[in-house]
């Protein structure tokens, strides 16, 4: 691991924009946590979360079933902004299909966590010719993977519109829900065994949620965790802005370090609450209030 990145060399403050689960925020957190090297509490980075649990289902909105998130996910970002963020991270795969909304008018940069995956996947090896990915309906129907995948060289194996039905989305509803058990894992691993017989070469675990039903020793090929992929890059990036150059090599074995100290969890989020601290800066209530539906 390279060394301790000094937060008072940099001018990074990491803005969190979510609530889209808050387990999922909570474990992205936790993830950003242990990615960033660090000797005690002054070597981490600065950081603000806005997890507003309130912004209407991302994939109802985009099946044309719910109101539009965009509303709330900009309002979210503008608190950010407010409270001292100057970059903004998503952790969730879903809402990416709503950032080219919000992107000209939030007035930060937005780190986007689909292409990160993209230029991920590029640095596996055996190389990767073709992923599966176990996301929500609205990620699939967005065709959010398809679009940067595709820049890249990589086919993207779905499951059949049963398998979604039944074993992905009923997973990722029983991990928002807190019900989350072996059965869970079970669908989930059931669904990308399926894929892996489509060729898939890794998996994409492509809804925050889903890392935390499917442990990576339950899938037999690679598990591509998206939110472990974002907290690398957020860390690469602050760390370009210390002016300590950034190592891949060291980054990529961390990332492995990561996923292998998840092996075995259902991730219950109620053991990770200690480690989400939620805010080093606080914004007022009135500045907080989302704005009301359009």
């Amino acid at each position: 691991m390279t060394g301790p990145i000094d937060p008072r060399r940099t001018t990074e403050i990491i803005g969190i924009l979510g609530g889209m689960g808050p387990a999922a925020t909570a474990d992205f957190y936790a993830k950003l946590v242990s990615m960033t090297p660090g000797h005690n509490d002054q070597d981490h980075l600065r950081t603000v979360i806005w997890s507003d649990p309130t912004i209407p289902d991302r994939t109802e909105a985009l099946l044309g079933n719910g109101p539009d998130p965009t509303p709330w996910l900009l309002n979210g970002s503008r608190v950010l902004r407010e409270a001292g963020a100057t970059v903004i991270a998503i952790p969730c795969n879903t809402a990416h299909a709503f950032v080219p909304r919000i992107a000209d008018h939030v007035g930060l940069p937005i780190v986007h966590m689909i292409g990160e995956v993209a230029r991920h996947l590029t640095t596996l090896r055996p190389a990767v010719r073709t992923a599966g990915l176990l996301a929500t309906t609205g990620t699939v129907h967005a065709g959010l993977y398809q679009e940067w995948l595709d820049r890249h060289g990589v086919r993207l194996a779905l499951p059949d519109p049963t398998s979604q039905n039944n074993e992905v989305m009923t997973a990722i509803h029983a991990v928002k829900a807190g019900t989350h058990d072996d059965r869970t894992t079970a669908l989930l691993a059931r669904a990308a065994r399926r894929l892996t017989e489509q060729g898939a070469q890794a998996i994409i675990a492509g809804c925050t949620e889903i890392p935390l039903g499917l442990p990576a020793d339950a899938v037999d090929v690679p598990l591509v965790d998206p939110a472990l992929v974002l907290a690398q890059a957020l860390v690469r990036r602050a760390r370009a802005t210390a002016g300590a150059e950034p190592n891949r090599a060291s980054e990529e074995t961390d990332v492995k370090r990561a996923m292998r100290s998840r092996r075995g969890e259902a991730a219950d989020v109620k053991n990770r609450h200690e480690e989400a601290m939620y805010c080093t800066q606080y914004v007022t209530r009135q500045s907080c209030l989302p704005p009301p539906p359009q």
